[in-house]
């Protein structure tokens, strides 16, 4: 300011160049204040965050779905091959739930085989499974048509890796397993037979029935056993742990 009280050309380029500085400074917040200002806006929003990831200097959000199986719907050229298909599917539904009884049979066996050291407890208890098997399941196996006790052994390999005959073969020995197969193939069932979706036709079809009953809930998808040892005595049978009485509940 001049002496006579007024503005000069100096002061008003000092003053104009103090303001643009003073904006400038307004404008641009620290770094300190940049992140203050992050970190705030994610603690107030902080129960709808998204996971994110950074592509080419985007910032792209991410969202985790449920995961979603999708199955195709088989084509059919002719009313035949659709009515062979449900018929199929009806076999499918019926005799899968063995094929998990027999998976599941296999994880119990295999592991309890696992505890015994002597071949002779071994082959004992081969013997006493053998005979609970047949006990509980050999009659309704036997109202099995031919072309469900085929697909039955598909199942069984499906769901334990091992054909029917290798079964047999493993825990009641070459002979009985020969027998067993040639009383099979006189009713054209292979106990040998594999399953094999991606090069067998039908295979294809089952595998497709599985995973739309799977999606459905019509069926359930076998989970292999797990076993706690501890359960189990040294000749693999059953701890049996002591009931308790009411007053011991609390």
């Amino acid at each position: 300011m001049s002496p006579s009280g007024k503005f000069d050309v100096r002061s008003i380029n000092l003053l104009a160049l103090w303001w643009s500085c003073l904006s400038i400074a307004l404008a641009q917040p620290t770094q300190k204040q940049t992140q203050d200002s992050i970190l705030n806006y994610i603690y107030q929003n902080k129960e709808n965050r998204l996971h994110a990831i950074i592509i080419d200097g985007d910032t792209v959000p991410i969202w985790i779905l449920d995961e979603v199986l999708f199955v195709s719907t088989p084509a059919f050229d002719s009313d035949e091959a659709r009515r062979r298909y449900y018929l199929l599917r009806r076999k499918v539904h019926k005799v899968y739930p063995y094929a998990v009884i027999a998976g599941d049979k296999l994880d119990s066996l295999q592991f309890r085989l696992s505890l015994l050291r002597r071949e002779r407890d071994k082959k004992r208890f081969i013997k006493q499974f053998q005979e609970y098997l047949e006990q509980e399941f050999a009659e309704e196996l036997k109202r099995l048509t031919r072309s469900e006790g085929q697909i039955l052994c598909k199942l069984i390999y499906r769901e334990t890796g091992i054909t029917t005959y290798d079964l047999i073969q493993q825990y009641r020995g070459g002979m009985r397993a020969f027998l067993y197969n040639i009383t099979a193939n006189f009713y054209e069932i292979s106990l040998k037979k594999q399953y094999d979706p991606e090069n067998d036709p039908e295979d294809r079809f089952i595998e497709n029935i599985l995973q739309r009953a799977f999606a459905e809930g019509i069926l359930t998808p076998r989970q292999k056993k797990i076993f706690d040892p501890a359960d189990f005595d040294d000749t693999g049978e059953v701890i049996q742990k002591p009931r308790r009485r009411w007053w011991q509940i609390f």
